[in-house]
């Protein structure tokens, strides 16, 4: 059993992370991965109809981005707003942490800013002297790893083209790459879940028995649970789970029939992790010894999942939020 951080590691080029999306979401690429042989196809995203039936039923998540990142006057102080507690208060990551202690002032945007709590983890929480304008002041959190400004084409590009419920401070990328037709082609379903910084945050121990998952909250509405219990009970077709951040709320949901609640996951799937909904999975590639390699890996074994990246990186694919995507059969 692969249970240690060393496990997950892979050797990645710097020049496949992709830093800009391409001219139009469905040029991606898809590499298919069958798990049951381990077949191998180089395909492009706007062929996902030629694996996708009439019958499969693809779940995606509907959360918003929002332009979470602010900076002060000065632009030496940046915060990245992760959970909002009510209209005057946020917790948010803060950097650099050493100027932002407890009672620390600072305006950002057109707002007054305290400091009122720092937590274990080093998060703050800020006090507002009135609610943040984010549409005005806010920029587009998109990842550090791409090392570069946020552009006005982020705002667009760094949002699934079906994004409605505001709350992610990450987008769930593997929806990046539909366009309103190509998904109008598949039967399909929406939940929500917010994507929060832990996406972003590095697995620390190397016995990930120890890792602390992060915890994410999400939203299964009426008529979306309704679908899903008709569809589960007749159950024809494949329950495809587009993107890690979806089948993290389907893997959470207990046996039996789907309820519509708002909850929160802070679950860890990782090998020998045994999938109870879930058949397919279409996702982008991801950060070596991320707990989404490990998500995925669960899904197809490492071993395959490692020998496929290897394969990727020799076919120059585009890596990370903005590259290309595989489709888990």
């Amino acid at each position: 059993m692969s249970c240690f951080l060393s496990d997950y590691q892979y050797e990645l080029p710097s020049e496949l992370i992709a830093s800009h999306p391409l001219a139009s979401r469905e040029d991606s690429r898809l590499l298919v991965l069958h798990r049951d042989t381990g077949q191998i196809e180089h395909r492009l995203f706007r062929d996902l109809s030629d694996y996708i039936t009439s019958e499969d039923l693809l779940i995606l998540n509907n959360s918003k981005v929002i332009p979470a990142r602010l900076y002060d006057l000065s632009r030496n102080i940046e915060v990245l707003l992760i959970e909002k507690k009510d209209e005057n208060h946020w917790v948010a990551m803060v950097k650099p942490g050493r100027k932002m202690r407890l009672g620390y002032q600072a305006t950002f945007g057109d707002c007054e800013t305290r400091v009122v709590e720092i937590f274990p983890d080093g998060t703050r929480l800020l006090s507002f002297n009135h609610p943040p304008d984010l549409e005005r002041w806010g920029e587009m959190p998109i990842p550090p790893y791409l090392k570069r400004l946020v552009t006005a084409d982020d705002k667009i590009r760094y949002q699934t083209v079906f994004a409605k419920e505001p709350g992610s401070v990450a987008a769930p990328t593997a929806g990046l790459h539909f366009t309103k037709e190509i998904l109008d082609q598949f039967q399909h379903l929406f939940i929500t879940l917010h994507v929060g910084p832990g996406t972003f945050l590095p697995v620390k121990d190397n016995n990930l028995a120890d890792h602390q998952m992060h915890r994410e909250h999400y939203e299964i509405k009426d008529y979306v649970a309704d679908r899903l219990n008709q569809y589960l009970e007749s159950k024809r077709g494949r329950l495809v789970a587009v993107g890690t951040t979806t089948t993290r709320v389907l893997e959470s949901l207990p046996a039996g029939r789907i309820v519509p609640e708002k909850n929160a996951t802070s679950i860890f799937i990782r090998p020998p992790y045994e999938f109870q909904r879930v058949d397919a999975l279409l996702t982008n590639f991801h950060l070596p010894a991320s707990t989404l390699l490990m998500l995925i890996s669960a899904l197809a074994g490492r071993e395959k999942i490692l020998e496929t990246y290897r394969t990727a990186v020799k076919e120059k694919y585009r890596f990370f939020s903005y590259g290309d995507c595989m489709l888990i059969l």
